[in-house]
């Protein structure tokens, strides 16, 4: 049994962000430190598959920085199926790992590269320094 009304529920779930959630913040900014150019609005964004967190056009490689909940990250502590409704939630949360399964697929046919940072790999300071030094051997040192 659910511990609040579904009115408040719905309030809760209407205050979770889609685009400049705090994850996507620390990429840019990680980004940004690295001296890498990239567009987060830019209209490449909008037209590929899977709508991109950030596209750095010049390495023709997409990010996507999921959160590890709503993308079904596997083994995280972050992730577990809610325990009501969970059929639903169940069905929900395969769905959103279909679908970017087969957008990763769209993008790789037309010549895009890409990278998934998972939110719970930015949590603490030292490990989004560890994301960064990963970038930094994406982009910089490649």
């Amino acid at each position: 049994m659910d511990r609040i009304s579904p009115e408040h529920r719905s309030w809760n779930m209407s205050r979770i962000r889609n685009k400049d959630t705090k994850p996507e913040i620390i990429v840019r900014s990680l980004l940004h430190r690295l001296g890498l150019r990239f567009t987060v609005n830019g209209p490449k964004n909008k037209e590929l598959p899977g709508k991109p967190d950030i596209v750095l056009p010049k390495y023709k490689t997409v990010i996507f920085v999921h959160g590890c909940f709503w993308h079904g990250h596997k083994n995280c502590k972050d992730f577990r199926i809610p325990k009501t409704r969970s059929e639903w939630w169940r069905e929900k949360l395969e769905g959103n790992v279909a679908r970017d399964r087969k957008k990763q697929v769209e993008l790789k046919k037309l010549g895009w590269n890409f990278k998934v940072i998972w939110a719970c790999q930015l949590k603490t300071r030292s490990k989004a320094e560890k994301v960064g030094a990963t970038i930094n051997r994406w982009f910089v040192q490649a």
